[in-house]
């Protein structure tokens, strides 16, 4: 499982116009589910989204978590997270799970992140998202549970 996350002082997802999520102060999460990912790849990246030092405290340290800070968590589904760029030009997603279980997983994330007390927002997987944000740094980390 991969997550590409992001702190940001505000982010958005749009479907078709209309906003379906949007968060100030936190982490944008965009996540990929591969074949072979377990309940134990999905507790890794969650708890690291959760516990991840990435906000800065008095002294201007990345020292606070997004729990710490009181921030927000907005949750993106992202296939091609888990593309192959390796040979040619077009990526292959064969290492991409299959829609069923990676939405499965998509929303497990959400309710365990929902279950920490944090408030998180979400795209909709399979959808055609337009997300806008501003990355705060920046400052962007690729976890992968491998």
């Amino acid at each position: 499982m991969k997550a590409l996350i992001q702190r940001v002082s505000r982010a958005d997802v749009a479907i078709t116009g209309k906003t379906a999520g949007h968060i100030e102060k936190g982490i944008l999460v965009f996540l990929g589910v591969e074949k072979g990912d377990s309940e134990k790849d999905l507790d890794l990246i969650v708890k690291k989204v959760i516990s991840l030092r990435i906000f800065s405290d008095s002294e201007g340290r990345m020292n606070l978590s997004v729990k710490d800070i009181g921030g927000e968590v907005l949750v993106v589904p992202q296939f091609t997270l888990a593309a192959d760029c390796r040979k040619g030009n077009r990526p292959s997603f064969d290492k991409a799970e299959n829609p069923e279980r990676a939405k499965a997983m998509y929303e497990q994330a959400i309710a365990i992140i929902r279950k920490e007390g944090i408030p998180v927002s979400s795209g909709e997987f399979a959808a055609d998202m337009q997300v806008s944000l501003v990355n705060d740094g920046p400052v962007t980390f690729l976890l992968d549970s491998r």
